[in-house]
């Protein structure tokens, strides 16, 4: 920009004056302070347009960033899904073809749909007493 300095001024002002004289001088003055108020005005409005524009480029730039992120993130959950259906959809078809699963050791005990637990329970009290007696056991010390 235009640096003006305090000699320069004072010698445009002295110009003005004898150029414009004494009466129209304050005029002149109150016309170029509206000028340079409505440039400055202007520089600050294209200013701020420009920084506008600037911000809009960044936030579409981090949309971009996000969108990509969330695309490779999906992706990732696509790939890790492909990979626990696959032996499902494995064992679902021998399951058809009539292949059986390995038992579970754990579940080969009685059933509990076999109406036998009561049974178990009175077979493991000692001898003599009932399975609804109040009564301590002998081996409780009180």
């Amino acid at each position: 920009m235009i640096e003006i300095s305090l000699g320069k001024l004072v010698l445009l002002a002295l110009i003005a004056l004898i150029v414009l004289g004494p009466e129209k001088l304050p005029g002149a003055a109150r016309t170029a302070g509206a000028l340079l108020r409505r440039v400055r005005n202007g520089w600050d409005n294209v200013r701020a347009e420009v920084e506008r524009e600037l911000e809009i480029e960044q936030i579409k730039r981090t949309a971009r960033d996000a969108a990509a992120q969330a695309e490779a993130a999906q992706n990732e959950l696509k790939d890790h899904l492909q990979q626990v259906h696959e032996p499902l959809a494995q064992v679902a078809s021998e399951l058809k073809a009539g292949v059986t699963p390995p038992s579970d050791p754990v579940m080969t005990g009685p059933s509990p749909a076999s109406g036998e637990p009561e049974a178990a329970v009175q077979s493991e009290l000692p001898l003599g007493l009932p399975a609804s007696s109040p009564e301590r056991l002998p081996h409780d010390h009180a």
